[in-house]
């Protein structure tokens, strides 16, 4: 039941196909990891890692948005190993964002649709 409410909610937000360079970091870790988006909403964004991460574990993002750096804080909301490959595609829920940078990231979301 859960995967599907966190699918009806992953769609509430329209996404976009765009490769964002973004960082992430896990709590009570002193260094980040590097990754691209393969897709990005206000909502949350979808990545492809060599590494596992957990469904649940929550990490500090710097998402390169144009010319700003947004800072978040997401929990890793599924995750899927892809066939024949070490690597899993992961869906990030934004969980705690400044009014601010979330405008911001609304109005490039908005833009890349019209």
């Amino acid at each position: 039941m859960a995967i599907q409410e966190n699918k009806q909610i992953a769609r509430f937000f329209p996404r976009i196909d765009s490769r964002v360079q973004f960082r992430y970091q896990f709590r009570g870790q002193p260094h980040f990891e590097s990754a691209v988006s393969s897709d990005i909403s206000c909502g949350g964004l979808r990545f492809t890692s060599d590494r596992f991460i957990p469904v649940s574990t929550t990490v500090a993002l710097e998402i390169n948005l144009l010319n700003r750096v947004l800072r978040a804080v997401g929990r890793i909301a599924w995750s899927t190993p892809l066939p024949h490959s070490y690597r899993s595609q992961m869906g990030i829920q934004f969980v705690e964002f400044d009014g601010f940078q979330r405008q911001y990231l609304e109005d490039f979301v908005d833009t890349q649709l019209s």
